[in-house]
């Protein structure tokens, strides 16, 4: 009886540690500090022996690894939490998400497939695939992806956000533009007034496109696509030592540095 109180302890003593790592992991990824939720997610998922938990928990790994921009080892880690849960849609999201920044657009595309097999109605996946189809010319395609979102929950931002993408990309600024403006009357949030100002800076409204973006960081100073955004304005106009600490930040808060290779290649020209 002692025995088997004492083994009944060990297990709730265990679980509440594990509790505690996972709250500790969350609040560092929440916070940005990438480095410490990649510390944290890396013991979890070692000492984890469910394997949906070990799963999630190799795939949060792989993320906090890709915003510190270890790409091969996000991969690794990625791969592992597949191994641990083949079913889970989320890493299928994840693996066809890097594939297509990688440049693997075929097998971006197999991975989101896979994962839209297990959940169908995942509005991540199909915003991921229409950009992947976009990447290759496949317009039509990826507004069906984006329209398919809208089907299941028609006030979905990302995909309305991604439709007026799509005209702006294809150089109807003006009528992107329109659309901003109607979204922004509904919900001005921080990602909203990002995408409008770059439809500025595209229009070469430097002011507007600034004062877009600075009022999306004033609504989410976390937001990092926004310090990218400001980046590109500051160095349009002649100011590429703020333009560069706007790349930092954007970083900081997770942006891959990969990603922005070519803009932090102005940065080194001007040292």
């Amino acid at each position: 009886m002692k025995k088997s109180l004492f083994l009944l302890a060990a297990v709730f003593a265990s679980f509440n540690l594990n509790a505690q790592d996972k709250k500790t992991a969350e609040d560092c990824f929440q916070k940005a500090d990438y480095k410490c939720a990649e510390e944290q997610y890396s013991k979890l998922a070692q000492s984890e022996r469910i394997q949906k938990l070990q799963s999630e928990y190799y795939n949060n790994l792989g993320t906090a690894q890709r915003r510190l921009g270890k790409t091969a080892l996000a991969f690794k880690s990625y791969e592992s939490a597949l191994k641990a849960n083949p079913m889970s849609a989320a890493v299928y999201a994840n693996l066809g998400s890097i594939h297509g920044q990688k440049g693997n657009k075929q097998a971006a595309i197999d991975y989101l497939n896979k994962g839209l097999q297990i959940e169908p109605e995942n509005a991540d996946i199909y915003l991921t695939r229409s950009k992947v189809y976009e990447s290759l010319g496949k317009k039509d395609l990826a507004m069906k992806d984006l329209n398919q979102i809208l089907r299941f929950a028609p006030d979905n931002i990302y995909a309305r956000t991604g439709l007026a993408n799509l005209k702006k990309n294809s150089g109807d600024l003006e009528g992107a533009l329109k659309d901003y403006n109607q979204l922004i009357s509904e919900k001005p949030e921080s990602l909203l007034y990002s995408g409008r100002g770059d439809v500025y800076f595209r229009l070469k409204k430097n002011k507007e496109a600034l004062a877009d973006v600075n009022k999306a960081i004033s609504i989410d100073p976390k937001f990092a696509q926004a310090h990218v955004n400001k980046a590109l304005i500051l160095f349009e106009t002649g100011k590429p030592k703020e333009a560069c600490a706007s790349l930092d930040k954007a970083v900081s808060m997770g942006y891959e540095k990969p990603l922005l290779m070519d803009q932090y290649a102005k940065c080194e020209v001007k040292k």
